[in-house]
């Protein structure tokens, strides 16, 4: 069988189809098997617990076909969608997952980052890891960057449930958490434990965030829905600057109240002069004190060109140090083959059917940044290595993704970077040639 075949069947046999087949396949392999198994001397029950070993022990490298078409189709039919990622992150938290064997990444992979010198620039995005609970198994699993949050100054529940709905044929999700998060109380206390531990380790990367080398640990920060405009970010800056690689201030979320509304020039001028000013005062960080956190700000694909231009010139004003494109989208694109009530659920929507929505609005931004020291860091909708490339030659130094995690499974980055290596070994360029290549095109 093709591989192709093996994908197909897998996808088609998802969720109740998925079962059915395995007690099909189950009945097939005992009216043809027990009789020739009984005279080698194996009982059902030994049969039973070989298979149960080799299913296992295939799982355990997370590049495995079986946690792509297995395992993800099946906790999606056993759990909805906020389910289903509480589990994905409960079991990364307690270490039951499985591991990225072998990687190494290739060289050609390197990226420069705000002085930093990254192994590879393939990020988890914030919502995923949104109380700092897993983002040791998510380097683990070969991620340069991991972004947890956003974090809020007190905690928050967010929006009513049910808020998170899957578009299972689009390998695409809508969302309206609205900014749950257990404070930064809370998930301080996770880092300073986390710090403690690492700190004890004699054989932990002791130059940044992540405790390892090449890798870096970002911290988004937002405001509470009560909140004040510009204190809430500032507490957020105080909190979590001596323990963050970077700080990245959400401003575009669209599910929480008022807090796109910060993308209007004049309001972001303000917020990001004052942040930045207040990162200058917090001091160094724990980790370097030779060393400050940048400041990005993550912005909406939901722009128009003017507004995205604004964005921009405010970024060079207030001296902040770059700009992450892009948060959700609440467009509903035409191309979406889930029909239903559930596409119209409010929100913001992510994966694979907003990629040229972001990709869009990421090359209008590298437009007015250019001819800045502004550092792009593009999001949305990627899936694959070539992806990945389409954002770096629109300027992106490094690419986050999120959604695609939870529908390729734990093999994804390895996967992505495998394919980015192969691409670029065609062009015989590096990541860091092919950044910002597509400027002389425009």
């Amino acid at each position: 069988m093709s591989f192709n075949s093996f994908r197909s069947l897998f996808q088609r046999y998802s969720g109740k189809q998925f079962a059915q087949f395995t007690r099909n396949m189950s009945q097939t392999a005992k009216k043809h098997f027990s009789k020739p198994v009984a005279r080698a001397g194996f009982s059902g029950g030994a049969l039973l617990a070989l298979g149960i070993l080799g299913v296992g022990a295939y799982s355990l490298d997370a590049r495995s076909a079986i946690n792509e078409y297995v395992w993800c189709p099946l906790f999606r039919w056993c759990t909805t969608a906020e389910q289903g990622h509480h589990l994905g992150i409960a079991l990364l938290k307690y270490g039951i997952f499985p591991r990225a064997f072998g990687d190494h990444d290739d060289p050609i992979l390197r990226v420069d980052l705000f002085g930093r010198t990254l192994a590879n620039p393939i990020g988890m995005a914030a919502g995923f890891d949104k109380q700092a609970e897993a983002m040791d198994a998510l380097y683990d699993l070969g991620f340069g960057i991991v972004e947890v949050g956003t974090i809020t100054p007190e905690p928050q529940f967010g929006n009513p449930r049910p808020r998170f709905f899957r578009l299972n044929a689009d390998e695409t999700v809508i969302n309206r958490y609205g900014l749950n998060s257990d404070g930064r109380l809370t998930i301080l206390s996770r880092l300073r434990v986390r710090l403690e531990k690492y700190l004890k380790k004699s054989n932990a990367c002791k130059t940044n965030n992540s405790f390892r080398e090449g890798k870096s640990l970002f911290v988004n920060i937002g405001k509470n829905r009560n909140g004040d405009t510009i204190d809430d970010y500032l507490v957020g800056v105080d909190t979590f600057a001596p323990y963050a690689d970077a700080l990245v201030l959400n401003v575009s979320c669209p599910s929480a109240p008022g807090v796109r509304d910060l993308q209007e020039k004049d309001v972001l001028l303000e917020l990001l002069t004052k942040v930045r000013e207040e990162r200058d005062k917090v001091g160094a960080n724990v980790i370097d004190p030779a060393r400050k956190p940048p400041i990005i700000v993550k912005v909406a694909p939901d722009l128009s060109e003017k507004e995205i231009a604004d964005i921009a010139d405010v970024a060079k004003k207030s001296k902040i140090d770059g700009i992450l494109m892009s948060n959700t989208t609440t467009a509903r694109p035409a191309s979406l083959i889930t029909k239903g009530p559930v596409v119209q659920e409010k929100g913001g929507l992510s994966g694979r059917a907003m990629r040229d929505i972001s990709l869009k609005a990421f090359r209008t931004l590298r437009k007015y940044t250019k001819d800045s020291d502004l550092v792009l860091i593009g999001c949305g909708g990627i899936f694959t290595g070539k992806d990945a490339i389409a954002f770096a030659k629109a300027g992106a130094s490094a690419i986050e993704l999120y959604t695609s995690f939870a529908y390729r499974g734990p093999g994804i980055p390895d996967k992505i970077k495998d394919e980015i290596v192969q691409e670029l070994k065609k062009e015989g360029k590096t990541w860091m040639e092919i950044v910002g290549s597509d400027d002389e095109k425009n």
